[in-house]
């Protein structure tokens, strides 16, 4: 069906690659889909979706933390700190509304707060001791 070696395709025009995989996927013309990239691809979406999730999960709490915690820096911060607050929820539950991506914020809220909390005492240069050792509870 499809003249163009695929294969390199992909190496070579991305773009080109794409329309032609989705071309042959609307047209059910499963043997000439190339398999390889195209399960490299799926791999690769599914990693960068549960990325954003945990990245936009970190950024939130160390926020929440830093707006919490960090007093002497509350009168000039508090209100980028507030606006960065409301825009990470919005951004997770744009993410979150496949309930795979909610079950798996759900389970990694436990080691997001731990990386967003060595970022907040990291930040803030504040000890250890100023922020609690667990997550509160966010669902």
């Amino acid at each position: 069906m499809y003249q163009i070696n695929v294969h390199s395709l992909y190496e070579e025009d991305y773009c080109q690659w794409l329309e032609i995989t989705l071309k042959q996927i609307q047209e059910k013309d499963v043997d000439h889909l190339d398999w390889v990239h195209l399960t490299e691809e799926i791999e690769a979406l599914g990693r960068e979706q549960r990325n954003k999730v945990q990245s936009y999960l970190i950024w939130l709490l160390k926020h929440l933390l830093m707006y919490q915690y960090w007093q002497s820096e509350k009168e000039y911060c508090a209100q980028v700190w507030a606006e960065e607050i409301d825009n990470f929820p919005i951004e997770l539950e744009i993410l979150i509304e496949a309930k795979t991506l909610k079950n798996y914020c759900i389970s990694i809220q436990n080691l997001a707060y731990q990386k967003a909390r060595r970022a907040a005492i990291k930040k803030t240069g504040l000890g250890a001791d100023i922020f609690p050792n667990n997550v509160p509870i966010l669902w």
